[in-house]
């Protein structure tokens, strides 16, 4: 009997993310892995769409803003003075902030979008924020979770599993 996605097992998948008019959004270079079972590894629309499946078989789930990365919000778009950058500022790099009385769970992670003159764009939103996306998806590997891994809430990484040796 093949094993099936179930809860509580580490499913590996190649996939590949296009907007719905088929542009490659993350062409998924690296296989995906992940603990099923509702421990937010995996946009819960795609895990549902997994559960029951066996290696080798593939699901396409379409997912609107709110179900993957949210909708695009303009509150989350920021202008700096150019002074508080670094020198070396470019389009694309990314900052950390937050509010200064916050703690970690307050900082999220900013993009510079544009550099004007004196003035820097800093963008707050998941790069994917606002987009519908297709996820195409084949189950390659099927495995029970360790009790680490269930207590964890997510699959060890490789760099873990040297840890332990």
């Amino acid at each position: 009997m093949s094993q099936e996605v179930a809860k509580n097992h580490i499913i590996t998948l190649d996939y590949h993310v296009t907007d719905p008019d088929g542009e490659i959004v993350d062409e998924g270079r690296e296989a995906l892995v992940y603990l099923h079972g509702g421990y937010d590894d995996i946009f819960p629309k795609i895990e549902e769409a997994l559960h029951g499946k066996t290696i080798g078989e593939s699901v396409q789930v379409k997912l609107q803003p709110d179900e993957g990365f949210g909708e695009y919000d303009a509150e989350m778009v920021q202008i700096e003075p150019r002074a508080d950058f670094p020198k070396e500022l470019q389009v694309g790099m990314q900052f950390e902030g937050g509010p200064e009385d916050g703690d970690d769970d307050d900082f999220i992670i900013y993009r510079v979008t544009d550099i004007a003159d004196d003035k820097v764009v800093l963008d707050g939103n998941h790069p994917l924020a606002g987009m519908a996306l297709v996820f195409t998806c084949t189950v390659t590997a099927i495995r029970p979770a360790s009790a680490e891994e269930i207590e964890q809430g997510h699959a060890q990484s490789e760099d873990e599993d040297d840890e332990d040796a």
